[in-house]
């Protein structure tokens, strides 16, 4: 992935992902810019307004606006390019028209952030392809006025919205859930939804998903018509040896066990 140097040292395309220098640049150019947080935080100046912007978040610059920004740590950014506007697709063109009307910054929805990393992981893989370029940027400009929200700064004595995580984990269940899929989900930054998920829930995430993974495989158990095996593999277990381990020490007795007493 390129560095910010990098970057800016090569024409760019019309989709790029890029880290962002950990200290403060500035500059302007004469095409629009929308920029969508990937991961950690950013600060940017657009216009005189600085915020932070976080995983599905992001920002339009417009064209010859003077801007600044800089990654607070290690910060990834998805950018897409408005290069030539004048012979861009004319729905393409009016789309980006109503979006310049918009605010400045802007949050996303979680169906369009999980298109949204999919399309990364393409770019990724192969970032001087720019037919595939191309597509991205019209893919996520078709379906962004339709998925965008109004920006919502963290504000100390945020309260995670744990219904909408729990539906994530529940939906998820038989995957691998990592912190960045759950910070996501709450737009927030890895570190950030870490310290403050324990300061509300009272564990990490990492355990409560091993509770909830407990907890639904109690259910299934107590349901009686599937196999331990079977069980392990749908709530997310690598082996039924890891499940067994992983329910004995915190149920108190084996998978077995529960089974004859319920």
């Amino acid at each position: 992935m390129p560095t910010y140097d990098e970057f800016y040292q090569a024409p760019p395309r019309p989709a790029q992902v890029i880290t962002l220098p950990s200290h403060m640049a500035h500059h302007h150019h004469d095409y629009t810019q929308i920029v969508i947080g990937l991961s950690g935080r950013a600060e940017f100046d657009v216009e005189g307004e600085v915020n932070l912007i976080g995983p599905g978040q992001g920002c339009i610059v417009r064209a010859s606006s003077e801007h600044r920004f800089g990654g607070i740590g290690s910060s990834d950014i998805l950018v897409l390019n408005f290069l030539d506007t004048l012979n861009i697709d004319s729905q393409v063109a009016h789309l980006l028209e109503d979006l310049l009307s918009e605010e400045v910054y802007f949050q996303l929805d979680f169906e369009i952030q999980q298109l949204i990393q999919m399309l990364v992981r393409e770019i990724k893989a192969s970032p001087e392809d720019m037919l595939l370029c191309r597509a991205c940027q019209d893919t996520i400009i078709a379906l962004l006025h339709r998925h965008i929200k109004k920006f919502e700064m963290y504000k100390k004595g945020h309260r995670l919205n744990m219904d909408l995580l729990d539906r994530y984990i529940l939906q998820h269940l038989s995957s691998k859930i990592t912190v960045a899929d759950l910070s996501a989900c709450a737009f927030l930054g890895e570190s950030q939804f870490h310290l403050l998920f324990k300061a509300q829930v009272g564990m990490t995430p990492h355990q409560y998903v091993l509770t909830k993974r407990i907890e639904e495989s109690k259910r299934l158990i107590k349901e009686g018509q599937y196999s331990f095996g079977h069980i392990a593999e749908v709530v997310g277990f690598s082996a039924q040896s890891v499940f067994t381990h992983s329910f004995t020490r915190m149920v108190g007795m084996s998978p077995s066990q529960y089974r004859q007493d319920y």
